[in-house]
């Protein structure tokens, strides 16, 4: 069983909870499913200082398949909320890298996007046609992939989140990614050539490069912390390989 503590949160979103709750719940399917022991500072961060107050939480797991299951939510100065989560296969299997952030100030989400990021070179062949059938079509703000979003598959999907119904529609987009994701992972065996393994641990590393490059992330943290503390964030619980 794992620990109520990751079973909760103390936000009360309700879109963030029903994203929350989808992913767990596919997480949950994985199999040898396992919370990854980091320091116990970097698990929950709370601040209560008037005017910066602030809480974060990660989860760390690992499962089959998978070295590294993240998936951290934010709260800063009661207003700017985030969930933020990335899925990172092993390089010994064939499996795309997962991610999924919501970006939301007050009622509005700025940001929702969700993908399966290629993992070596050629495998996107073997999912892009799930995720094109994905239904799409609902969204009336779609958003332009920055510069640095070369990582992404041809069907990541970036919008504002405009209405109710769109953002129930983007719960849906999420739960039919994650069960592509299930379904990969279910049918990837380990492989042992050297050669493929590096190309996939080189696809993660510049995958992470590749985000690092997003400045909005670095932007809010530094609002709360200092610049040292915040590349450390961003390079070990974030992004990193």
């Amino acid at each position: 069983m794992l620990s109520e503590s990751l079973i909760k949160t103390k936000l009360t979103d309700p879109l963030i909870l029903e994203l929350l709750q989808n992913i767990r719940e596919h997480r949950s399917m994985l199999e040898n499913l396992m919370i990854i022991n980091v320091d116990p500072n970097l698990t929950n961060i709370i601040s209560k200082e008037i005017g910066k107050e602030l809480y974060i939480e990660n989860e760390f797991h690992k499962a089959k398949g998978f070295r590294k299951l993240h998936i951290e939510v934010a709260e800063f100065s009661k207003n700017l909320k985030i969930l933020h989560c990335v899925f990172f296969p092993d390089p010994k299997f064939d499996i795309p890298i997962f991610g999924m952030d919501l970006v939301k100030i007050n009622d509005i989400v700025s940001a929702a996007i969700v993908d399966l990021s290629p993992a070596s070179k050629n495998q996107g062949t073997k999912y892009e046609k799930f995720l094109s059938e994905v239904d799409k079509s609902s969204f009336t703000s779609l958003r332009k992939i920055p510069n640095w979003g070369e990582i992404f598959s041809k069907n990541v999907f970036f919008a504002s989140l405009k209405s109710k119904s769109e953002k129930s529609d983007f719960c849906r987009v999420v739960d039919q990614y994650l069960s592509i994701l299930i379904k990969l992972s279910r049918e990837a065996k380990p492989e042992f050539e050297e050669e493929i393994i590096q190309e996939r641990i080189d696809y993660q590393k510049n995958y992470c490069v590749q985000q690092m490059k997003n400045e909005k992330t670095s932007m809010v943290l530094l609002k709360y912390f200092d610049e040292k503390w915040v590349n450390n964030y961003i390079k070990t619980v974030l992004f990193d390989f």
